[in-house]
């Protein structure tokens, strides 16, 4: 069976914001899915982030500065928890579905970082993997479709039922669907072992990448660069946010 049929889990973050490298985490969820969509297990994780939620943040996932600092868990014990859960998913072989992994990922790699704690990669003794991202999987199988690729937008493509957009919990369940119907409509990419999918997409989101960077610099932006490593951004402690993270 391919790998669309099978156990799959799945996470989603929401955050203070859009820079991997600054930013913090509000919520976290990881799902676990039966090879039919069932959810067989869920986690969740309401965060203090120490910072203030910018209002921006809070009108899209709904959780203000003041909320977080009463109800949410201290950063540190909170991030541990959700790095060890991603960690033994993966020491499994289970496949993690991510919506732009690169960027959650990566998110969270700076959290553990900032906070003293063991990367996921450290745990695993190498980059995360497998991964599935729907997102780098939809460029890759419709390039030259127009309109939109947010969550939202794929859900509405393939028909996956989203029921509180911008809900960790909802995202995540509503990434594996997206994942799931890609696997099923394109026979390309419904391969038996996830770590060739996984392998294929490190390629294909390197591509997306470049072409991106090729248009940014052709539309009036000479000196973008949008980052090519996937489903992590390697770690330089004095970088920026590239364009298109």
């Amino acid at each position: 069976m391919s790998w669309h049929q099978e156990l799959l889990v799945s996470f989603d973050l929401e955050t203070t914001g859009t820079d991997v490298e600054q930013d913090r985490i509000v919520t976290a969820a990881l799902i676990r899915l039966e090879g039919d969509g069932r959810a067989a297990a869920q986690q969740s994780w309401l965060v203090d982030p120490g910072v203030p939620i910018p209002e921006e943040a809070a009108a899209i996932h709904g959780f203000s500065t003041s909320y977080v600092r009463e109800h949410g868990r201290a950063p540190v014990t909170a991030i541990e928890e959700i790095t060890e859960a991603l960690a033994e998913a993966l020491r499994a072989d289970i496949p993690l579905v991510v919506m732009n992994a690169r960027y959650d990922l990566s998110l969270l790699d700076r959290e553990c970082r900032r906070h003293g704690l063991a990367t996921l990669s450290e745990r695993l003794g190498h980059a995360p993997a497998p991964v599935i991202d729907p997102l780098v999987l939809d460029k890759h199988v419709d390039r030259y479709r127009k309109g939109k690729r947010a969550l939202q937008a794929l859900c509405g493509h393939y028909g996956v039922r989203l029921d509180t957009a911008h809900e960790a919990g909802a995202d995540a369940a509503a990434a594996a669907g997206v994942a799931r119907r890609i696997g099923q409509e394109y026979p390309a990419v419904a391969i038996p072992s996830p770590r060739a999918l996984h392998a294929l997409q490190e390629e294909a989101a390197a591509e997306q990448a470049a072409a991106f960077q090729a248009y940014l610099r052709r539309s009036g932006t000479p000196q973008a660069t949008v980052e090519r490593a996937w489903p992590l951004i390697p770690y330089q402690p004095d970088r920026t946010a590239p364009a298109g993270s």
